[in-house]
């Protein structure tokens, strides 16, 4: 499962305390640096890899699908990825046909289905919530840092996959037959 998030210098203000009748003060830099974070999970094993851009594009996309197919060197991936422009790109689709990708496109909208997304929404909902932000880079290594701290269970578990609801179960606990083709192939999203 692959999918993308951006990070912010203002996170999002999720809570706040503060004394009745006073103003909260919300440390607001006025800079506008973003960073792209790229991430792909492997919805058998929890294995997560990460790429962190400025930007996110075709040129951005390529290089992570590169990395991915080093990372899952000798296996079948079936990328299931949303409408977004970078993976729609005839030289993305491209990329991904000559790194042996199979691509599948998600409906529109659908960001439920998403496995990463779930892990990003968690980790943007607690970890970068609320904060003050030091730099751009410490909060995009520490979003990345705190899903590596997890082991790869809890990463299924946040993420949804070890839902018996999840749309792609059966292919994850499939038998006879087709437990085969379970064990050679990796599935990778991608938002």
């Amino acid at each position: 499962m692959l999918d993308e998030t951006i990070i912010t210098e203002t996170p999002p203000l999720v809570a706040c305390y503060g004394h009745r009748g006073e103003q909260v003060e919300v440390p607001v830099s006025g800079q506008h640096a973003r960073r792209v974070l790229h991430g792909a999970l492997n919805i058998r094993s929890g294995a997560i890899l990460f790429l962190i851009t400025e930007t996110w594009d075709q040129q951005t996309h390529r290089a992570f699908l590169e990395m991915m197919r080093r990372h899952w060197s000798g296996w079948h991936i079936v990328l299931f990825e949303d409408r977004g422009s970078p993976h729609t790109a005839a030289t993305s689709r491209r990329c991904a046909k000559a790194l042996d990708m199979e691509v599948r496109f998600l409906p529109r909208a659908t960001p439920a289905l998403n496995a990463m997304d779930h892990l990003w929404r968690y980790v943007k909902g607690r970890l970068l919530a609320n904060r003050a932000t030091q730099t751009i880079d410490a909060s995009a290594d520490a979003a990345c840092q705190a899903l590596l701290a997890m082991s790869p269970h809890e990463r299924l578990r946040k993420a949804g996959v070890l839902s018996g609801h999840f749309w792609l179960h059966q292919c994850i606990c499939c038998q006879g037959a087709r437990a085969q083709w379970s064990k050679s192939t990796r599935i990778v999203w991608s938002h």
